[in-house]
């Protein structure tokens, strides 16, 4: 069998595996292994990324990796696979073939369907690009990407593959007004809040989806609405996605942490509760500026815009102490927004909503006049 035949094979493997109707013949269609380049890194225990290079493998185990619903990670701080001299002990990707099930995944809650016009925040290797060209025709695609190098390598994959989307390196947060308005927006890369620019670009009735993270790593899945006031509006959907954040929504460098400074008190609850996916985006809610770290039995927060520090850590005799010390009390507001949850019954996200106006953008809990939360500016 020729490896042509071998990769037509796979292709339908997966598209039976994946079982979407409206994406099957796309997932049938597009060659996932021109996306790939010649190496992605693989992270091993002990080792870090190592860089798996397709020369050092059969064709056949290649197209195995290839049509694996897996994720394979392209680029390690802006270093791609193909040019690591080694194992990358750096723990922070920043491109990445995401696996297709969850492509799809996200493809199908976007609600993105024929006749659709459609902006992609993040092409990345440009599968999903591809995926949508495939099915709604090219010049129904824009996409940005903003890393030159990666945006590259989209462009010349996806020419191969035979697609002619619209391709735009720059800014994704800023989108791409030349080839607005669009019915659906969608991202590839997770955000903080969403940026305005979306929502001028995007028809009244039109729909955003996007990953949002922050810098708690608290995430959520935002599926929102455009309205006829330029506003958008909508729930956070069921579907945990972990989805690298978009590089100026990344945190600042965190300064030094210094433990038991501050007033003292006794914390309403166990810190271990933060271990809990959920209940970490809450307290992201309530600290959106604070980043987080253990230390041995210690949950610190820190806010690098306030220098605002707050410490939780056991007391010998029952309970947990808290010191806090600038001008934020952190670890009060985590609690309150926590037992505010828990007093709903501790829904998973999918219970939150998003609302974005030109001036505000807040989080709410259970409808739209329930306790809520604001974003930063």
């Amino acid at each position: 069998m020729s490896d042509s035949d071998t990769a037509a094979q796979l292709r339908l493997a997966l598209a039976e595996k994946i079982s979407s109707p409206g994406w099957r013949h796309a997932l049938e269609a597009v060659p996932r292994e021109l996306f790939l380049g010649d190496a992605v890194y693989r992270q091993e225990p002990g080792r870090g990324w190592v860089p798996i290079r397709r020369p050092e493998l059969s064709a056949e185990d290649w197209l195995a990796l290839a049509y694996t619903d897996e994720t394979w990670v392209t680029q390690i701080d802006g270093v791609m696979a193909e040019d690591a001299t080694g194992p990358v002990t750096i723990l922070r990707p920043t491109s990445s073939s995401t696996f297709p099930g969850l492509v799809v995944r996200m493809l199908e809650t976007a609600g993105i369907g024929e006749g659709d016009t459609v902006l992609e925040i993040g092409t990345g290797t440009g599968y999903s690009t591809s995926l949508m060209c495939h099915r709604l025709g090219d010049k129904a695609v824009t996409s940005i990407e903003y890393d030159p190098v990666v945006a590259a390598r989209a462009k010349a994959a996806i020419a191969q593959a035979g697609y002619a989307p619209i391709l735009v390196h720059g800014d994704g947060l800023l989108g791409y007004d030349d080839a607005a308005p669009y019915d659906r927006l969608i991202a590839t890369c997770a955000v903080r809040t969403i940026p305005l620019a979306w929502l001028w670009q995007v028809r009244a009735g039109g729909t955003i989806t996007a990953p949002t993270r922050g810098w708690l790593d608290g995430v959520a899945f935002a599926h929102l609405q455009v309205a006829e006031d330029g506003s958008a509006s909508g729930r956070f959907v069921n579907d945990d996605v972990y989805f690298m954040t978009a590089r100026p929504h990344l945190p600042p460098p965190r300064p030094p942490l210094v433990m038991g400074r501050g007033a003292m008190s006794e914390s309403r609850i166990d810190p271990a509760i933060l271990q809990d996916d959920t209940a970490l985006f809450v307290a992201q809610l309530a600290a959106p500026q604070a980043q987080h770290s253990w230390a041995e039995e210690t949950r610190m927060l820190s806010d690098t815009g306030t220098g605002s520090q707050a410490d939780v850590r056991p007391n010998p005799v029952g309970g947990w102490t808290v010191h806090q010390h600038g001008p934020l009390r952190l670890w009060d507001a985590v609690e309150d927004a926590l037992l505010t949850w828990r007093g709903a019954g501790s829904p998973h996200q999918s219970a939150f909503g998003l609302t974005v106006t030109q001036k505000s953008q807040y989080v709410w809990l259970g409808e739209p006049g329930g306790p809520s939360w604001d974003l930063p500016a």
